[in-house]
C-alpha cells in the first residue's frame, strides 16, 4: 500500500518518517496519541480524487490537514489513517476586480489572503491569532470566527463558492461565486463547518470588502461582570464596533509575564473589555468620549485607555491576542462555548462558580469574543499533575460546563468545531433527531466512512 502511495506521490510528496507522522498527524491539541500511516501532499484536485479512490479500494481512511491550528483534535490521525496535507495547494488562482472576489486553493494561508486583499485596496475581515499559519480550507471546514465577527460575521458569510471532492470521488462545484442563487438546498453551506467529514475542500471563492476606516482601540477596566453588557449596549448605540473582546485579570497577568508587556493603566480590575471602534464618521471622537464618561458615571468601569496611534492600538491588541500563546506551557484544557449575548454575564458567573466549587485548586483563564457571545474558558494543568490525569479530570469538567451550556440554550463549540474532543458532548447542543440526520448526511457523502473518521460523531 505504501509503495503505491510513494509511486503516485514521489519524493517528499509522501512521507512515512516518524517526525513527519508526529508533526502532521496532530493539531494544536495534545490529548490524543498520534497513529498516522503516511503523510501525502497533493498538488492538484486530481491527486485528491485519486486518493479517495485509493482509500476506498484499500479500506483505509483519510484525514484532511491544513495549518493544524485546530483546538478540538479535528485534524488528528489516531487510527492508522493517511494524512492529506493541503499545504502545497496554496495558489491564488484568480482575482475578479469587478466582483471583488478571489478564487484560491484550500492551502492558502489566511494571512496571505489578508495581504493580497490589501494589495488590491480591499479587505478580508476574518482574523484571529493563528491567521499566520492557518489555511483557508481549514477556516471553511471549521467555519472560523475570530475577533471581528460582531461586525463582519463568521467565515460562512465570506464564502461565495466551493469546490469539493466527496467521499465517493465526485467533484462538486458549489454556488459558482453567485450572490443570489435560489435553487434549493445550498450544499456549500453544508460543507462549511463539516470538519472534513463530508469532503475535501479544494478551492474557495471569497468575497472581499471595502477596508474599514480609521479604528480606535479602547481597553476598559471592569470590576463586576454585570457591567459588561451595559457597556456593550451603550457603545454600540453610539458607535460602529468592529470588535468587543473580553479577558480576565488572570489572563492579563499571564500575557504580561509572557510578552513582558505593561498593564494598560494603573488600576487592576477583575475583568477587561477591549473595544475596536470605527472612527471614520464625523463626530465619532465626541461620541466615544461621551460613551467613556457615561460608563464612568454609571459605575460600569473603573479605568480606561484609548489608543492615540496605530502603534498603541497594536500594543493594546497584544494584551488580548497574546493570551493563547502565553498559557500554552500549562497545557490548557480549552472550552470554546457560546450563548446569546444577553446571557453572557449570567452564564459566565454560573460556569465559573460551579467549576471553582468542584475543583478549587485549578486556575481558570477566561477570555473571548464577548460581543458575539463566544467565551473561551481555559483550565490550566497544575504543575504536579500528569497530562493523562489532567485530561481525565477535565472530562468531568466538561460535563459540568456543558450541562450549564444546555441550560442557557448555548453551544458547546462556538468556533473551534467538535473534532474528537467534544463529540461525546454533542447531545448538549444538538437533539437526537438532528444528530441522526447529520449521520445520514455523512453516510450519503462518505458511504465507506473514509473521511476523517471518528470526528463529530
Amino acid at each position: 500500500m505504501i509503495q503505491q502511495l510513494q509511486d503516485r506521490f514521489p519524493g517528499a510528496d509522501c512521507r512515512i518518517d516518524e517526525d513527519s507522522l508526529e508533526q502532521y498527524g496532530r493539531d494544536w491539541t495534545r490529548f490524543h496519541t498520534v497513529n498516522a500511516r503516511a503523510i501525502v501532499f497533493p498538488r492538484k484536485e486530481e491527486d485528491i480524487v485519486w486518493l479517495v479512490d485509493f482509500a476506498r479500494k484499500n479500506k483505509v481512511a483519510l484525514v484532511p490537514s491544513g495549518g493544524r491550528t485546530g483546538l478540538s483534535a479535528g485534524a488528528v490521525a489516531t487510527q492508522g489513517e493517511i494524512v492529506v496535507s493541503l499545504e502545497r495547494m496554496d495558489k491564488i488562482i484568480e482575482y475578479n476586480e469587478e466582483e471583488a472576489t478571489i478564487r484560491c486553493q484550500a492551502g492558502v494561508i489566511t494571512a496571505n489572503i489578508h495581504e493580497f486583499a490589501e494589495q488590491q485596496g480591499l479587505y478580508y475581515p476574518v482574523d484571529f491569532a493563528s491567521s499566520g499559519s492557518s489555511q483557508i480550507g481549514g477556516n471553511v471546514a471549521t467555519n472560523a470566527g475570530g475577533i471581528r465577527v460582531i461586525r463582519y460575521g463568521m467565515t460562512r458569510e465570506q464564502v461565495l463558492g466551493l469546490r469539493v471532492v466527496t467521499g465517493t470521488g465526485e467533484i462538486l462545484s458549489l454556488n459558482n461565486g453567485l450572490i443570489k442563487n435560489a435553487t434549493g438546498y445550498d450544499l456549500r453551506h453544508l460543507m462549511i463547518g463539516s470538519e472534513g467529514t463530508l469532503g475535501f475542500i479544494t478551492e474557495v471563492t471569497i468575497q472581499l470588502t471595502t477596508p474599514p476606516g480609521p479604528q480606535a482601540v479602547v481597553v476598559l477596566g471592569i470590576e463586576d461582570l454585570s457591567a459588561v453588557m451595559p457597556v456593550l449596549t451603550s457603545f454600540r448605540k453610539e458607535l460602529i464596533l468592529s470588535a468587543f473582546e473580553f479577558f480576565s485579570d488572570q489572563a492579563l497577568t499571564k500575557v504580561m509575564e509572557h510578552q513582558e508587556l505593561k498593564a494598560p493603566f494603573d488600576s487592576r480590575t477583575n475583568f477587561y473589555a477591549l473595544i475596536e471602534v470605527d472612527m471614520e464618521k464625523q463626530g465619532s471622537d465626541d461620541k466615544l468620549m461621551n460613551c467613556f464618561e457615561h460608563a464612568f458615571e454609571e459605575g460600569w468601569i473603573v479605568d480606561g485607555v484609548m489608543s492615540s496611534s496605530d502603534a498603541q492600538a497594536e500594543a493594546l491588541w497584544k494584551l488580548r491576542e497574546g493570551i493563547s500563546e502565553a498559557i500554552t506551557p500549562w497545557t490548557p484544557y480549552k472550552n470554546d462555548i457560546s450563548v446569546t449575548t444577553s446571557k453572557v454575564a449570567a452564564f459566565l458567573e454560573a460556569v465559573d462558580s460551579k467549576v471553582n466549587e468542584a475543583y478549587p485548586g485549578f486556575k481558570n483563564i477566561w477570555f473571548g469574543h464577548i460581543g458575539d457571545g463566544n467565551l473561551h474558558l481555559n483550565i490550566l494543568k497544575p504543575d504536579d499533575m500528569d497530562v493523562e490525569t489532567f485530561k481525565d479530570t477535565c472530562a468531568s469538567f466538561s460535563d459540568i460546563i456543558y450541562r450549564i451550556v444546555a441550560e442557557f440554550g448555548g453551544s458547546i463549540s462556538a468556533e473551534h468545531g467538535v473534532g474528537l474532543l467534544k463529540k461525546d458532548f454533542l447531545h448538549y447542543s444538538r437533539s437526537e433527531a438532528e444528530i441522526n440526520i447529520k449521520k445520514g448526511i455523512k453516510k450519503l457523502f462518505d458511504p465507506d466512512g473514509i473521511l476523517n473518521p471518528g470526528k463529530i460523531f
